[in-house]
């Protein structure tokens, strides 16, 4: 399976401030990264999985203040949920797939833009770093 569509469109950027388009090439989706007057194309996957893992690692290592924070923003504070709420923290692996193959949930992209998240990557497509609202990732204590 090859991604058709670029996840983060509209939120991925070269290390210019330059955002990136998406293209086809068949039917798979790349984003192009314009370098020295050369237009690259990376696989939309290769970015989107990079970017994935490195959300997953940021989730896991701040588990309890994930599922916390989520808690509060549904406004449920009960043991059934916190269970079901932990337990997809601990599967978040296993719907990268899913994630791939069937995009974000509809208005994502949007929702993640008007936070201010930005995917910074380089000439080769490796993400240089993610912005994002410290609100995100910092603890409070």
């Amino acid at each position: 399976f090859m991604s058709s569509q670029a996840l983060f469109l509209g939120l991925v950027f070269d290390e210019s401030g330059h955002i990136l388009e998406e293209v086809l090439v068949g039917d798979q989706a790349h984003y192009v990264i314009e370098d020295q007057g050369f237009q690259l194309h990376v696989a939309a996957e290769q970015i989107d999985r990079n970017v994935l893992h490195k959300l997953r690692e940021q989730i896991t290592e701040h588990k309890e203040l994930v599922s916390d924070s989520t808690l509060r923003l549904i406004g449920k504070d009960d043991l059934f949920t916190k269970a079901m709420i932990d337990s997809s923290i601990n599967n978040i692996g296993s719907h990268m797939d899913q994630i791939i193959e069937h995009g974000l949930p509809s208005g994502a992209q949007q929702w993640l833009g008007m936070l201010g998240f930005r995917i910074v990557v380089d000439h080769h497509g490796d993400v240089v770093r993610l912005e994002q609202p410290s609100t995100l990732i910092d603890d409070p204590e």
